[in-house]
C-alpha cells in the first residue's frame, strides 16, 4: 500500500509539471478546484501576506525617514552653539528618534528652568537654571522618551514575527486536510487512480507553496528591521548620554 501511494505521488508531480509546460493546468485552476477548507486556508495565507507587505513597505519608509532626519539632527545639534536654536529647528526634523528624545529632554530642562530662575525677566531658552539635584528629572524624561521611541519603531513588527512563525503550520494544515482528502478518496471509490487522487494532492501542494510564500519575506524583513531598529536605540542611548553630560557640564560649570 505505501508503495502504491509514493508512486501514485511521483506520478502526478511528472503530471502535473508536464500539464503545466502543455498550458493545460495553472495556479488558479489548482485554486479554483480546491475545497472549501482548503480555500479557506489560502484565504488566510492570503491575508497574511498582504497585511505583512503592508507593514514591510510602512516600515521601509519610516525607517528610512528615521535614519535620515537623524543624520541631520545631529549634524545640526553638534553645529549650533546654544540648544535653543536646536529646539527651534526641531520641527525640520520629524520622524527623527533622536530629534524627540531631545524635545522631551529640552521641555523638560526649560520646564525647571523657568521654576527656578529668581529673575522673572530672564529668558529662559538660553539660560540653564537647574540644580544638579534636578538632574534625575531630566534623566527620566529622557528614559521616557528613549522607551517611547523604541515602542514606536518596534510596533507592528511583532506581525512579521508571527506571519514567520505560524504561516508555514497554516499551509501544512492545509496539505495534511489535502492528503487526508485524498485518501478518503481512495477508500470511497476503491481505486488508485490518479484522477481520484490528483485534485487532493493539488491543494496540499498549493497550501504548502502558499504558506511558504508568506512566511518567507516576513522573516527576512522581520530580521533585516530588527536589525535597523536595534542600530536606532543605540544611537538613541548615545544621545541621551551626550544630552546629559552636556547639561551636567554646564551646571558644573556655572557653580564654579
Amino acid at each position: 500500500m505505501k508503495e502504491n501511494i509514493i508512486l501514485i505521488l511521483l506520478t502526478y508531480s511528472f503530471k502535473t509539471v508536464d500539464l503545466a509546460e502543455k498550458g493545460h493546468i495553472g495556479v488558479f485552476d489548482l485554486v479554483k478546484n480546491a475545497g472549501p477548507v482548503v480555500k479557506l486556508v489560502l484565504l488566510i495565507l492570503f491575508l497574511f501576506s498582504v497585511i505583512s507587505w503592508g507593514i514591510i513597505f510602512f516600515k521601509a519608509i519610516l525607517i528610512r525617514r528615521a535614519n535620515k532626519n537623524t543624520k541631520n539632527f545631529l549634524y545640526h545639534f553638534w553645529k549650533s552653539q546654544k540648544l535653543s536654536h536646536v529646539f527651534a529647528k526641531t520641527e525640520s526634523f520629524k520622524g527623527s528618534p533622536l530629534n524627540e528624545i531631545f524635545r522631551e529632554g529640552y521641555e523638560e530642562l526649560n520646564k525647571l528652568s523657568k521654576n527656578n530662575l529668581k529673575n522673572p525677566g530672564t529668558s529662559s531658552k538660553d539660560t540653564i537654571s537647574v540644580n544638579l539635584n534636578e538632574i534625575e528629572n531630566i534623566k527620566r524624561a529622557l528614559r521616557r522618551a528613549v522607551a517611547n521611541e523604541t515602542s514606536n519603531l518596534e510596533k507592528t513588527l511583532v506581525f512579521l514575527a508571527t506571519t514567520g512563525n505560524t504561516t508555514p503550520f497554516i499551509g501544512l494544515f492545509g496539505t495534511i486536510w489535502g492528503i487526508m482528502d485524498s485518501f478518503r478518496k481512495i477508500g470511497i471509490v476503491g481505486s488508485t487512480n490518479l484522477a481520484v487522487v490528483a485534485p487532493g494532492i493539488s491543494e496540499a501542494l498549493i497550501a504548502t507553496a502558499a504558506g511558504l510564500a508568506a512566511a518567507i519575506p516576513a522573516v527576512i524583513f522581520y530580521n533585516y528591521f530588527i536589525n535597523k531598529v536595534r542600530h536606532l536605540i543605540v544611537e538613541m542611548e548615545s544621545f541621551s548620554s551626550e544630552f546629559l553630560n552636556i547639561i551636567e557640564l554646564n551646571l558644573k560649570f556655572k557653580q564654579k
